[in-house]
């Protein structure tokens, strides 16, 4: 269990400072969480809920409404496998199969190097690519059972580089200087934001 690291809380006041209220951040540092750890541990919802002003509860029950957040260890690489109409008909169901042979673990399990887990997930919207994927919430379409061992291969020995661990939504990370912000003003403020009192400054 961890708290955000001193680099991880310095970017999440940043994060914050982009939001007319600090509890709007919640959803991008439980990913920042996520992406320092590979899941959400009870320490980082606690640091978060002190962070933003609200309950450890709170941020729970927001975390927990959604799948992609995980509150235990899984592995490297999250492989999820969509079973549902579209991909069942095109045999999402056999390539489930093929991957628990593979991998030798059911849905909801981790390989003993910690590098896979796979998921039996509902519709992943690539239904016209069925049967597919992601991989760390990358899609792969119409993918064959061989396409699958090659892409397991590729994962193992570190050469899908374009794929990173478990937990990392992007590898370009979102910067705003502050003399670049939009202006950020409470609900209650009736004071035009920055950037709409230069637009009309500029339309006059």
């Amino acid at each position: 269990m961890s708290r955000l690291t001193a680099e991880n809380t310095e970017l999440a006041l940043e994060i914050i400072g982009r939001y007319p209220r600090p509890k709007s951040a919640l959803i991008p540092l439980l990913h920042l969480a996520q992406e320092q750890d590979g899941h959400v541990t009870d320490d980082a919802m606690s640091h978060i809920a002190e962070l933003i002003g609200v309950s450890a509860a709170e941020v729970l029950g927001t975390a927990s409404f959604y799948e992609m957040f995980k509150f235990e260890p899984v592995g490297r690489y999250m492989v999820n496998i969509c079973t549902n109409i579209s991909c069942q008909l095109m045999g999402g169901e056999e390539l489930l199969e093929h991957a628990e042979a593979t991998l030798g673990i059911r849905p909801g399990q981790t390989t003993a190097d910690g590098l896979f887990t796979i998921e039996d997930v509902e519709c992943i919207a690539a239904c016209t690519e069925a049967p597919c994927l992601q991989v760390n919430y990358r899609y792969f379409h119409r993918i064959t059972n061989a396409e699958f061992d090659q892409l397991v291969d590729e994962l193992r020995s570190g050469a899908r580089t374009d794929i990173p661990p478990h937990g990392t939504l992007a590898t370009v990370r979102q910067r705003i200087p502050a003399d670049r912000r939009a202006g950020v003003v409470t609900p209650e403020n009736t004071a035009h934001p920055v950037w709409l009192a230069s637009s009309q400054e500029a339309q006059s």
